[in-house]
Order: C-alpha cells, then structure tokens, then sequence
C-alpha cells in the first residue's frame, strides 16, 4: 500500500496534492486543477492543468495537462506534458451527447 515518509499511508489527496506541487515546480507555471489521481502499480499517476500563456482576454490562455508519476512513497518517479489546448475548449467527448 502506497505510504507517506512519516509511514502513513499516501491517500489520493496528498498524492494530488503532490503532484500538483512537482509539476509546478519544475514548469515554473501557475496550476489551475488536478484533474485526476488513480493508483498505479507502486505508487499513483496525477494528471495537473498548468497556465502555459496567458492572455488578454483569458479565454485565449494555453492551457496544458501534465502526468506525474509517484511512487508508494508519493516521490516523483516521471512527468511529461500530454496536451496542450485553450482555454475552454472541451475534451473530445465532453459536452457531446
């Protein structure tokens, strides 16, 4: 089971919570959201939505989802950018009925 350095056990929360922390220290971006957490084999995968550019007016920002790889200590294993998207354009399904 997944655990914290003072030997609790890392929930989704603080998973997220650090992932959202890593992936905005190393882009050296603002982060908007995490957008999904989920148990992985040996630790857990954050998906984070990070201010790529902003613009004027905001609607035009770029946006960007990046994945962190944690492992059962809640140490960053792997990220990497998945997309990039303006702001408020849906993901393909989303909206759509």
């Amino acid at each position: 089971m997944p655990s914290r350095a003072d030997g609790g056990p890392l929930t989704a929360v603080s998973a997220g919570e650090r992932g959202l922390r890593y992936i905005a220290d190393l882009t050296v971006r603002d982060a908007e959201a995490v957008t999904l957490v989920e148990p992985a084999e040996g630790g857990w995968t954050v998906h984070v939505e990070i201010v790529e550019d902003r613009r004027v007016p905001s609607s035009g920002d770029i946006l960007a989802i990046y994945e962190a790889e944690l492992d059962e200590e809640g140490d960053l294993l792997s990220y990497r950018r998945l997309r990039r998207y303006r702001r408020g354009t849906s993901e393909p399904g989303e909206g759509s009925r």
